[in-house]
């Protein structure tokens, strides 16, 4: 049974899942595969990287669109390291731009610049345009430590958005109640997340098609076209590629849903819930 299906009028009963799009912005081949997804019916929302190289790109073609910021203080990637958009020297890795891993970005980061780094990034994303509809964290980086955590969940009870958090082992395994904490704020959470981020959506389809639980689950993707820009620096080139094609050309993931009788739904619903909940809406 999950609250938030019934507050959302599905029934206490119900599974509603919201497919993700992340990668907004990173580089073109992204951007493209994104939009194919979005259109294709089956994705219901995006997360777009404000720091990203192609993020006024994705500016000029989804605004309005159910897109929210996925906040970022590392840049994966060797060969495509972008930055943060404030001047904080805390937060720039050895190679230039962002740190290339959570463990350095988090060893070393300021808290007062990593607050203001995050700020900046939402509000970027507004200025260009974009009606935000949730908040994550790139590579959970923001998630897993406290005093980092702080930050967000004050973002997220700030601007009245709903907030991605790890669900179930992963969550468990913190050290620090997040959910209860976000909970006691009033943010509104899905209950659970399928981060496909590191296996690709393929690998985790069998999760997947094991059944949903009742609530509200949020799978995580990242499509892109398949593309020499793509190929050239991102080492889950073929995971990205795949996603796309899983997303809008194969019938195992909507026929997987159909049997579940899960709602593919956007985070718009959820954004009413997040006003309501804080008692201010903007």
């Amino acid at each position: 049974m999950s609250e938030l299906t019934s507050r959302l009028g599905l029934g206490d009963s119900a599974k509603a899942v919201i497919i993700t799009a992340d990668g907004l912005g990173l580089c073109h081949a992204a951007n493209r595969g994104v939009e194919e997804a979005l259109e294709s019916g089956l994705t219901s929302s995006a997360s777009l990287l404000v720091p990203g190289p192609w993020a006024r790109e994705a500016a000029a073609r989804h605004r309005g669109g159910d897109v929210g910021v996925t906040l970022a203080i590392t840049a994966e990637h060797e060969l495509l390291r972008y930055g943060p958009v404030t001047q904080a020297p805390s937060l720039h890795g050895g190679g230039g731009g962002f740190a290339g891993s959570v463990e350095d970005a988090l060893d070393h980061a300021d808290l007062d610049e990593v607050r203001r780094e995050c700020r900046a990034q939402l509000e970027r994303a507004i200025l260009m345009g974009f009606d935000v509809t949730h908040i994550a964290s790139h590579q959970s980086a923001l998630v897993t430590r406290p005093e980092f955590f702080d930050i967000i969940l004050e973002l997220a009870e700030e601007y009245h958005r709903p907030l991605r958090l790890l669900s179930g082992p992963a969550a468990e395994g913190l050290g620090f109640p997040a959910r209860g904490l976000a909970a006691d704020a009033g943010i509104v959470v899905p209950d659970a997340v399928i981060d496909t981020t590191s296996v690709g959506l393929r690998a985790a389809m069998p999760e997947i098609l094991a059944g949903l639980a009742d609530g509200v689950t949020e799978i995580v993707t990242h499509p892109a076209t398949d593309t020499d820009e793509l190929r050239a620096f991102a080492d889950d080139a073929d995971l990205r590629v795949d996603d796309l094609r899983i997303l809008t050309r194969e019938a195992a993931l909507p026929s997987a849903l159909r049997s579940a009788g899960a709602t593919v739904i956007g985070w718009r619903p959820l954004i009413e819930l997040a006003g309501r909940s804080t008692g201010a809406f903007d």
